[in-house]
């Protein structure tokens, strides 16, 4: 059997204003941006760049009870995890495109690591896991698989 997890949904405000943020200032590639005239919503999926993993799918608020869930969908905890193979080169081009860090960089056992908010205030771990991390060994198993 062989089964993955390939979208995410995160709740959002507006489509463009959250497809400006991923796409512009975190560098996410715009996979899909299909209108579904029957639902009278859009299917949007963007993903980071490089990346043959899970996407997101931009989910607006359908409902006035999701708005609630806007920027908290995980009750304050880091949500989302971006991995990257250059942790400073990134840090630092999303600190000059005006991404706020909540927590400054650090170097742990398991990689160096900050936590940004994405536009709506949602918690993300930047991190740069070392070679020896099992997610990072399991990642570079399935490149090489590829």
């Amino acid at each position: 059997m062989k089964q993955s997890i390939i979208h995410i949904a995160l709740v959002v405000k507006d489509y463009d204003e959250a497809i400006d943020f991923y796409v512009n200032k975190l560098k996410f590639e715009l996979v899909e941006d299909t209108y579904q005239a029957e639902q009278d919503k859009r299917w949007v999926v963007v993903s980071p760049p490089g990346s043959k993993g899970v996407t997101l799918l931009l989910a607006r608020a359908s409902k006035p009870e999701q708005n609630d869930f806007i920027g908290n969908q995980s009750g304050g905890r880091v949500f989302l995890f971006l991995n990257t193979d250059d942790f400073w080169r990134d840090y630092n081009r999303m600190v000059s495109e005006g991404i706020t860090f909540v927590r400054e960089p650090q170097v742990q056992d398991y990689g160096t690591v900050a936590v940004f908010e994405d536009l709506y205030g949602n918690l993300w771990d930047l991190l740069e896991l070392s070679a020896d991390h099992p997610m990072a060994m399991r990642m570079a198993v399935a490149e090489n698989n590829a």
